[in-house]
């Protein structure tokens, strides 16, 4: 298998090296001065040169034959996924490097996203830097605006001060959403924390056909785009680690590679998910069982463990019908190629690494998932589509099923399957009070430095853990203040004596965990934890659409012994009163000390998006530009220079194949369509318009009804059920003008189609009944 792995790719990382050493000279990089004051002069002054003795001030280098370091944290990925840990869906480069490096199989996240990246990035705990949620939910308290302090300094902060080169690939979702347009500010996007080259996207998730991309702190437009974003990503990897080493071969460099997988949408090329047909035909069920199976073979989980039953809510696989069944392995199979992709073009940059013999002197961290598998996809799976109604009927989602992992939808999968990629552990993503939420596989491996090969390590570990034991492994200091900024301790624990030893004492002893109310607290072997749940219908079997959260007073805590009852099937609360309060007790020092108060339900206290009466987007925009929707009537004003050929190509688009809308020209008429994902509406002028300026005007008088005028000349409408499904896509990708960039709405033209005349300027307003009255006025 080793030698097979090694040769599986040589040809494919050539060609993005080459083409990177070009592309990667002409874009500018705007990061913080690397600290580098004056130094005093130790040479001599002279009346001229003869009598001078020059000296140059010396660079700042990192430790003699301090290695390289490779971070690799991947999205959405349970414990019981990948065959590196027991999994049924085949990963050989996380076994390759498993195999030859250690796993780490009693090793922690957040549950959750952003919590999880910015306590890995930062070796603190998500709510002491500001990120005790996802960003974009942030609220006004210290532990979740949404704001990593400066004061907290990041591994790329740190390791460039050291004398390290720094890259970041991939998903960042590390600020709010109001800080991520053209505008800024830029000193928290990756360049603005220490990293000196950034390639990937700023959000939470992005499509893997049309990605929305950043490099530096430029949105790029890669459209007409033909490879899946693991490639690009890949790619953009192997370019900067060739750069870099033939420009400098001893300089180490860190890089940090966040793919957007295996986040949905899950989507892969056929090929992919094609290799996995049939192979998840009996079931959640049976698949739980034989990975547990392996598991405990393995030695990946405690002899004493126990299989939790399916979680409430979750039908067993033998009473679904037979159509359920086959819309249902159909999601999975596309997961587990999308998975089985994701360790491919990884094992291109570990190929790489091999090639240029940097493998051995390279410290590489993969974290097999930010949290627990997703439960986004609840009971049925979903393709994304704007047209909710549609999210559970299985006859929509059979006749849907040839699109699963295509342009065409976002899928994710039903929650039997999130359970079955968690075992042998209970819930799931965003859970933190469970073990499916927060424990998640992690491997280590550097040949040069650890000695032991494909051995396994128990000992209990947190997210924080890491930066601090790469930071000794590197042998590099933590400078006491950052760009200015004094800085703030670890909460982290190095966990280096591990490395030789599999009976070493864990250090990290204690840690909190918490998530919209949910929470627990580990201590010891001990966890006392209590489940709050989230005010969505489908939390964890709930199925009462009117459901609302309860009270914190009411909510019930657990407690278990994981050495004992690893998968938290025995809930000793009633036996032991004295530790359950012990622990709580611990909790509440510790939310205390790290910002977690106020508790919170899902989505409390997230104020809305400012909503502009008027939103001007002018001629030469070449970027997205995003703008929040109301509830109020809605008026666009869009004014164009027809072109003296036949007008063709779009005017302006947002949103994409699973809900959005899009004016555009085909054979000369103008064109408006509202896509749901479900059915596509299309307003269709009669008359071709003739060259020089016209304004067109689309009209919203309310939110079920669309008006579309040419000159003032009305040429179509349409009544619909909710505008929400065509509109709110304008608030999240943002709006493009001239062209349809990234995931189009329509197939009605070729995207990107950029339009042959010019568009001179985009009006939005939401005060149409005033904006009328003063038209009416001047005429």
């Amino acid at each position: 298998m080793k030698k097979k792995f090694l040769e599986h790719n040589t040809k494919s990382v050539i060609k993005p090296v080459l083409s990177g050493l070009i592309i990667n000279l002409l874009i500018p990089v705007i990061s913080f001065a690397q600290h580098d004051p004056v130094k005093p002069f130790t040479g001599k002054i002279g009346n001229t040169l003869e009598g001078t003795k020059q000296v140059w001030p010396e660079r700042v280098k990192a430790p003699k034959g301090a290695p390289n370091v490779v971070w690799i944290l991947l999205d959405d990925v349970g414990f019981g996924a990948t065959s590196a840990f027991g999994g049924l869906i085949e990963t050989p480069t996380f076994e390759y490097l498993a195999s030859n490096g250690l796993r780490y199989t009693n090793f922690h996240t957040t549950g959750l996203c952003s919590p999880t990246r910015a306590s890995l990035l930062t070796g603190r705990n998500s709510h002491s830097v500001g990120m005790g949620h996802h960003a974009e939910l942030g609220i006004g308290t210290p532990g979740y605006n949404g704001d990593i302090p400066f004061e907290a300094g990041t591994v790329a902060e740190i390791f460039k001060e050291n004398g390290y080169n720094t890259f970041a690939l991939g998903k960042w979702h590390g600020q709010v959403s109001k800080d991520q347009t053209v505008s800024g500010p830029f000193n928290r996007w990756p360049t603005g924390r220490g990293f000196e080259h950034f390639y990937g996207f700023l959000g939470g998730a992005t499509d893997q056909w049309h990605p929305t991309l950043v490099e530096e702190n430029n949105f790029i437009d890669i459209e007409p785009n033909t490879k899946h974003l693991n490639q690009l990503l890949a790619d953009k990897a192997i370019a900067y680690i060739a750069n870099q080493k033939s420009a400098n071969p001893d300089k180490p460099f860190f890089l940090y590679l966040a793919p957007g997988a295996t986040h949905s949408p899950h989507q892969v090329a056929k090929e992919w998910s094609d290799k996995y047909k049939g192979k998840f035909d009996k079931g959640w069920d049976a698949y739980r069982e034989a990975v547990y199976k392996r598991q405990k073979d393995l030695g990946y989980i405690s002899k004493n463990a126990t299989l939790p039953p399916r979680q409430n809510g979750i039908k067993a696989w033998n009473s679904l019908t037979p159509e359920e069944q086959k819309v249902f392995a159909r999601f999975i199979e596309v997961y587990a190629g999308f998975l089985s992709y994701t360790d491919y073009e990884i094992g291109r940059v570990v190929n790489y690494l091999k090639q240029i013999d940097q493998l051995d002197n390279t410290a590489i961290f993969l974290v097999i998932g930010d949290n627990g598998g997703s439960k986004e996809g609840t009971y049925t799976g979903t393709l994304g589509t704007a047209d909710k109604s549609k999210g559970d009927d299985i006859s929509f989602l059979s006749a849907s099923m040839d699109k699963i992992g295509t342009e065409l939808t976002s899928p994710n999968y039903p929650l039997g399957w999130s359970q079955a990629m968690n075992t042998p552990f209970r819930y799931w993503k965003s859970d933190a009070n469970s073990e499916g939420g927060t424990h998640n596989p992690l491997i280590v491996h550097y040949p040069k430095g650890i000695k032991g090969k494909g051995v396994i390590r128990p000992q209990y570990g947190h997210v924080t853990d890491i930066l601090p034991t790469t930071i000794e492994l590197a042998g590099i200091k933590v400078p006491e203040v950052i760009n200015g900024y004094k800085q703030l301790p670890f909460h982290g624990t190095a966990f280096n004596h591990t490395f030789e030893n599999d009976q070493a004492d864990t250090k990290h002893t204690v840690q909190y965990f918490e998530l919209h109310g949910g929470r627990s607290i580990y201590k010891d072997g001990w966890k006392a934890s209590v489940y709050h749940p989230r005010n969505t219908f489908g939390e964890s079997g709930n199925t009462d659409p009117n459901f609302s959260p309860r009270p914190f007073s009411e909510d019930k805590w657990e407690l278990y012994n994981l050495i004992d009852d690893p998968t938290e099937i025995k809930d000793l609360a009633a036996k032991y009163p004295d530790k359950l309060n012990e622990l709580k007790a611990l909790f509440d020092a510790e939310a205390r000390k790290n910002n977690v108060y106020p508790l919170r339900d899902y989505r409390a206290g997230v104020p809305e998006p400012e909503v502009r009466k008027k939103s001007v987007i002018f001629q030469g925009t070449t970027d997205k530009t995003k703008v929040n929707i109301g509830k109020e009537a809605l008026q666009i004003t869009v004014s164009v220079e027809i072109p003296n050929e036949v007008p063709q190509g779009v005017v302006f688009a947002s949103g994409g194949f699973t809900g959005g809308n899009a004016l555009y020209f085909l054979n000369g008429k103008l064109h408006y369509t509202l896509n749901d994902g479900v059915k596509e509406i299309t307003l269709i002028s009669e008359k071709q318009l003739p060259p020089g300026k016209a304004t067109i005007r689309i009209e919203y008088p309310d939110l079920t009804s669309v008006s579309v005028y040419i000159n003032n000349e009305k040429v179509g409408s349409q009544n619909f059920k909710s505008r929400n499904s065509y509109l709110s896509s304008a608030s999240g990708e943002g709006i493009s003008v001239g062209k349809d960039l990234n995931v189009p709405v329509t197939k009605n033209y070729k995207a990107p189609a950029p339009f042959n005349g010019l568009v001179s300027k985009i009006v939005i307003d939401q005060a149409v009944e005033e904006v009328s009255a003063n038209e009416e006025k001047d005429k």
